[in-house]
C-alpha cells in the first residue's frame, strides 16, 4: 500500500498535484480542509466548530482532526494507498496517524513536502481567492498568518518523518507538469 503525506504551506499547490498523484496511482485523496469545507456548508457540528478556528487561520484542534481523518479511511476498505493533504499537522497527529495505520497493517511510505517562497505563496492564494469565494484567501493578513502557523506549528511534523527517512523535500516553484515530475520521480525511487 502506497501512503503519502503531501505537505506544504497553503497555496503549495497540494490539492493540484493530489489529483495528479490519484490518477498516477490511484490513491485515495484524503484533503482534511476539503472534508472540513464539506462539513461547514453543510453547518455541522463539526463544520461550524472547524469554521470557528479556519476564519481565524489557526488550526483545528488534533482530537477532532484524528477522528474525522480516521472515520474517511475507514470507508475505503479496497484502497490501494491514500495521499493525506493538510494532515498531519502536527507530532502529535503525526503519531496518531501511524498508530492508527499500524491497526491497519500498513504505514506512511513517504512524505512529500512542496516547498514555495512565502510572497509567491500569498499571490497564489489572493488570485485563489477572487476564483474560489474562500474568504480565507481574499485577506492578506489572514494569508499570512496561516503561513506563518503552518512554520511555527506544522512544519515540525516534517522532523517527524525526517527522523523515519520518509521526508523529501521537492521544489514546488515550476509548471505543474514540472512539480509533477519531480513527485513522481521520488514516488519512483521511493518503490524500488
Amino acid at each position: 500500500m502506497l501512503n503519502i503525506v503531501l505537505f506544504g504551506p497553503p497555496g503549495a499547490g497540494k490539492g493540484t498535484q493530489s489529483a495528479n498523484l490519484v490518477n498516477k496511482y490511484q490513491l485515495v485523496h484524503l484533503s482534511t480542509g476539503d472534508i472540513f469545507r464539506f462539513n461547514i456548508k453543510n453547518e455541522t457540528a463539526l463544520g461550524q466548530l472547524a469554521k470557528s478556528y479556519m476564519d481565524k487561520g489557526n488550526l483545528v484542534p488534533d482530537e477532532v482532526t484524528i477522528n474525522m481523518l480516521e472515520a474517511e479511511v475507514e470507508k475505503y476498505t479496497d484502497a490501494k494507498g491514500f495521499i493525506f493533504d493538510g494532515f498531519p499537522r502536527t507530532t502529535a497527529q503525526a503519531q496518531a496517524l501511524d498508530a492508527f495505520l499500524e491497526k491497519k497493517e500498513t504505514v506512511i511510505s513517504l512524505m512529500l513536502a512542496l516547498e514555495v517562497g512565502e510572497d509567491e505563496l500569498v499571490k497564489r492564494l489572493l488570485i485563489r481567492g477572487q476564483d474560489s469565494g474562500r474568504a480565507d484567501d481574499t485577506d492578506e493578513s489572514i494569508i499570512r498568518n496561516r503561513i506563518n502557523v503552518y512554520n511555527e506549528q506544522t512544519a515540525v511534523a516534517a522532523e517527524f518523518y525526517n527522523a523515519q527517512g520518509k521526508y523529501h523535500a521537492i521544489n514546488g516553484v515550476g509548471t505543474v507538469e514540472e512539480i509533477f515530475g519531480r513527485l513522481s520521480s521520488i514516488i519512483g525511487e521511493a518503490s524500488q
